[in-house]
């Protein structure tokens, strides 16, 4: 996935030099594409962006291209984010980029600090997860990044399957928002190691059945064990639900057939 093909990025880091890089060349992507741009280092010491991109910014003809401001300016206050807040903080963010007559609005953030806890956690990544819906009809574009070394391997995995890339962290598999509320995308790969992670990505969704279903586009997926199939199972179960997974895999379907899964459907889709 190159930077300009990405919508909603995750970056995890322990090496602040190629984070840097790759933040360097999402943000040239949109200042070509005519975006305004932000960027909220947070805490993170030793970055050359601002600097970089402050010098951006005075080459732009357009008034006010380029802000970096700390998270406080960026997020909601508090220590818990509120999703629908943030969603509306960031939609109004994108619709006065487009008044002042730019394309759209692209931002780089480090949110490693607000996720410190696991409340704080759980109710990031449902906003990960929700932004990402957003961000599919508006003309935004976030990277997100998280240091590792702080928060280590598992609550970096927790949200980077969230988002529909994400190059420097080892997920498997994407779970991200499909274009309705009653609508998920996965893609990937899915075996046991993955289970544990696609309950908690589930969790986080809130779908919203319509006539009783979700639909789960797994037309992207290019593995699923039966262990994964199970776990929708039992989501879909204990919230009184069908899903409909749409995939290319003739295996999924046979699996599905052989569990007998009463809550699951597997429709063959190319």
């Amino acid at each position: 996935m190159t930077t300009a093909a990405a919508i909603h990025a995750c970056w995890s880091y322990d090496d602040h030099g190629a984070l840097d890089e790759y933040a360097r060349e999402f943000l040239l992507a949109g200042h070509a594409a005519g975006e305004r741009l932000w960027y909220v280092p947070g805490s993170r010491p030793g970055s050359t962006i601002a600097e970089w991109l402050g010098g951006l910014g005075r080459e732009s003809a357009r008034p006010h291209p380029v802000r970096i401001l700390p998270w406080q300016g960026a997020y909601a206050a508090g220590q818990v984010i509120d999703p629908a807040e943030q969603i509306a903080r960031y939609t109004a963010v994108t619709e006065a980029a487009l008044a002042d007559g730019f394309s759209g609005f692209r931002v780089v953030a480090d949110v490693t600090a607000l996720v410190g806890t696991p409340e704080q956690r759980d109710a990031f990544a449902r906003y990960e997860y929700a932004i990402g819906r957003y961000m599919r009809i508006a003309p935004m574009r976030a990277l997100c990044t998280y240091d590792r070394r702080e928060l280590g391997d598992r609550v970096v995995d927790e949200l980077a399957c969230l988002h529909r890339t994400s190059p420097a962290s080892a997920v498997t598999f994407h779970l991200h928002a499909g274009p309705t509320s009653d609508a998920t995308t996965l893609d990937g790969e899915l075996d046991m190691a993955g289970e544990d992670l696609l309950s908690d990505a589930l969790r986080r969704t809130d779908l919203e059945p319509v006539g009783g279903e979700v639909t789960v586009d797994a037309r992207g997926l290019r593995f699923i064990d039966h262990r994964s199939l199970i776990v929708l199972q039992r989501y879909a179960q204990a919230r009184r639900m069908t899903a409909v997974v749409r995939t290319g895999l003739g295996s999924a379907a046979r699996q599905a057939e052989l569990l007998e899964l009463p809550n699951v459907r597997v429709e063959l889709a190319a």
